[in-house]
């Protein structure tokens, strides 16, 4: 496995899939997703939104106790240190007008790349920090076709499960 960026924005489906609640993920997908929110929370810094929208996306798919998955004790590390500016940072990002699941901080793409309702404030916390974290990601093969899209306005993703991701997008989209 590869070196996890310690400082990062962490998509939902790192979380799920270390939980093992994703369908057709292998088991070392399963532990490469475990070991990265075991890196960020043993001595590393998550960025979230100002806003609350991250945490509500965890909370509608994570349990607050922190059992029984390694995902749900991210959750629960999150919740426990959410105000502690030396552990997250809260980004503000700016729901646009017309669309309050879309977001000022992320640049309008010029391919016509769309980008998943429910990912973009994940992409815009990266997009609006200026040190633009990583951001991890397990395996939603959609973000494999948004790299390069995403470079431009300097957000980076971690693919945690680099061949695996790689597949599922070729198979999917039958490209890249």
């Amino acid at each position: 496995m590869t070196s996890v960026p310690k400082h990062c924005v962490v998509d939902t489906n790192v979380a799920t899939t270390a939980n093992g609640m994703n369908d057709g993920v292998s088991q070392g997908c399963v532990l490469a997703s475990a070991r990265a929110l075991q890196c960020v929370m043993g001595g590393g810094h998550i960025y979230i939104d100002a806003c609350g929208l991250i945490v509500g996306e965890y909370q509608r798919n994570l349990k607050r106790s922190g059992q029984p998955g390694p995902g749900d004790a991210f959750f629960k590390w999150l919740l426990t240190n959410e105000w502690s500016s030396h552990l997250v940072t809260r980004v503000p990002i700016t729901p646009k007008q017309h669309d309050s699941e879309d977001f000022e901080e992320l640049p309008a793409t010029d391919d016509g790349t769309v980008y998943d309702r429910s990912d973009r404030k994940f992409l815009a916390v990266a997009a609006a920090h200026e040190d633009h974290p990583h951001i991890l990601q397990s395996f939603d093969s959609k973000w494999w076709g948004w790299q390069g899209q995403l470079a431009k306005c300097g957000v980076t993703i971690h693919f945690l499960c680099k061949d695996e991701i790689r597949a599922k997008h070729a198979e999917k989209i039958g490209g890249k």
